[in-house]
């Protein structure tokens, strides 16, 4: 009986003095979150596509194409997001929409405004009207905000109403001028 207690000991003082404290990082969910493609136990170097990141983990990321350029947060980031054009198993194709942010309640979604004029026949006259949709913004955008300018590709559907990943955002200070149409809110 005391043989057993010695031995249960040490091999609480052998397990306790060998473990290495787990970093969560982004682990803020209740499952675990990790790369489909990413083993992230190993220890030995893998050349492939996978990237190493600034923290030493291995990370995969690509370009989703189309002049698009990979944000500087999805190569050196550590969020993981299943739906994300560049980490994620998302491809962008179809349609290519600009709006402007009009909410970002969701989490990881926002409401995507886009106005444009419609012909009226029959007065020969344009009238106004406006769609909105829903977009899928990665964390690789971490500052967005209502009234900023949005570029969003068309993707498979994401959920029962999102089809459509953000790829890029212009801040509302900096967006574009274009001179052939006037911008207008609402009605």
């Amino acid at each position: 009986d005391l043989k057993l207690q010695f031995l249960y000991f040490i091999a609480l003082f052998i397990t306790s003095s060998t473990m290495v404290a787990f970093d969560a990082g982004e682990q803020t969910e209740r499952g675990f979150q990790k790369q489909a493609n990413v083993f992230p136990a190993t220890k030995r170097a893998i050349k492939s596509k996978y990237q190493k990141s600034s923290k030493g983990t291995l990370r995969q990321w690509k370009t989703v194409g189309l002049g698009f350029k990979t944000p500087k947060e999805a190569i050196a980031g550590n969020y993981v997001d299943k739906k994300c054009p560049w980490t994620g198993k998302v491809s962008i194709r179809g349609r290519i929409l600009r709006g402007v942010i009009k909410s970002t309640k969701m989490n990881r979604t926002v409401v995507v405004r886009r106005d444009y004029l419609h012909w009226v026949t029959k007065y020969q006259r344009y009238e106004k009207r406006h769609m909105n949709f829903a977009a899928h913004c990665s964390p690789a955008f971490p500052v967005k905000k209502i009234g900023d300018e949005v570029v969003a590709g068309q993707c498979r559907p994401l959920s029962k109403t999102v089809r459509f990943n953000v790829l890029k955002i212009n801040p509302k200070g900096k967006q574009r001028l274009e001179t052939r149409f006037k911008k207008f809110n609402k009605f």
